[in-house]
């Protein structure tokens, strides 16, 4: 996609081509899969991937947790205002995944494995249930050496806003440090998404690493108690974990941290550092929608992230930003799959 170059938001994780199709209790049975569960692919399910697309009327989607918030985020965003950054085979998978992030209006700059095949993750759904199963591949194989290619660290550079998927804390941590290093010593805007329970749980140390960079960390609940549960934290209050998160240690002093935990229906709970150490708490209730319009709520958490770090790209309020979150995963899940409606809407308070 020819673009001038000068995007706002560069993100950074994990790409997956994720093929969601509405199967059935025997396409469940035929690869030992369970209703709703996540799991990572094994030799016998990697028929499963071909079978979705060739008899399940299968809908294909950029998925990945980071490339889905890139999409939500440029959703909202001018013309030209994200890139994406990730590792992906040289497949047809690969060229589909990047033909649905240009027609997105994202920039994709892929590191390519030549011997790997792109990610996909199959999607199957029964009723209200979605059963994940997830082929990493490429997705694992992402390397600071492609970060540093000359063309590449150019768009680092010109980028204001840098926003990595807790996932890149399992594959390439020198990459989320060249990063966190271009914000601090620019005064650039760091932000990290917790992502999964699992990270802060087995992945604490490449956490610890990156924390002291991050200016506003995104996360849920179930993923609060879970850094609670293994730091130490004698409490499961999600506004004291906020807070206790908030007070960490920064490279950059110029900015405080800013940490936002989504709790579902229930209101968003933000943490905001300030000079001496105090933390204000602030809550956002979330918009109700009725039942019955829901159809997915699969990638809910990645369209919040998009519709938020839009809004912190744009300068907005924390608590307007915090709203554009919420109405894009309103939007969101009255899709299929971590989507976003065509015609695009406008975000109006």
């Amino acid at each position: 996609m020819a673009s001038k170059g000068n995007f706002e938001l560069l993100c950074l994780e994990n790409p997956l081509l994720d093929i969601q199709g509405v199967g059935n209790e025997q396409l469940l049975e035929k690869y030992g899969l369970k209703a709703n569960d996540a799991i990572l692919a094994e030799e016998k399910h990697m028929g499963l991937y071909e079978d979705l697309m060739q008899n399940y009327d299968a809908k294909l989607i950029a998925g990945g947790a980071a490339q889905n918030t890139a999409r939500g985020a440029q959703y909202i965003l001018p013309e030209d205002s994200t890139v994406y950054i990730g590792c992906i085979g040289k497949d047809k998978y690969g060229d589909i995944l990047k033909d649905i992030c240009a027609k997105a209006g994202v920039r994709t700059e892929y590191r390519y494995d030549e011997t790997t095949p792109t990610g996909r993750c199959g999607v199957i759904i029964t009723g209200h249930n979605r059963s994940l199963c997830t082929d990493l591949a490429a997705a694992n194989l992402y390397k600071l050496d492609h970060l540093k290619q000359p063309e590449v660290w150019k768009l680092v550079e010109n980028a204001k806003f840098f926003y990595v998927g807790g996932y890149h804390l399992t594959v390439c941590v020198p990459a989320i440090l060249a990063l966190a290093e271009e914000a601090a010593s620019k005064n650039k805007v760091f932000i990290l998404n917790l992502s999964a329970p699992f990270i802060p749980q087995f992945f604490k140390d490449q956490l610890s690493q990156v924390l002291p960079y991050v200016d506003i960390l995104i996360g849920n609940e179930t993923e609060a108690a879970s850094y609670a549960e293994n730091n130490g934290l004698e409490t499961k209050d999600v506004k004291e974990v906020a807070k206790a998160l908030a007070k960490l240690p920064k490279k950059n002093t110029q900015r405080q941290r800013t940490v936002v935990f989504t709790q579902g229906t229930d209101p968003t709970i933000a943490a905001v550092a300030k000079e001496g150490g105090d933390v204000e708490i602030k809550e956002v209730p979330v918009h109700a929608i009725p039942t019955d319009n829901i159809n997915d709520t699969n990638g809910a958490g990645d369209a919040f992230a998009g519709g938020f770090v839009a809004g912190v790209v744009q300068g907005k309020p924390l608590e307007t930003a915090i709203d554009m979150g919420q109405w894009l995963a309103k939007l969101s899940i009255q899709e299929l799959g971590p989507s976003y409606p065509s015609p695009k809407q406008t975000y109006s308070s």
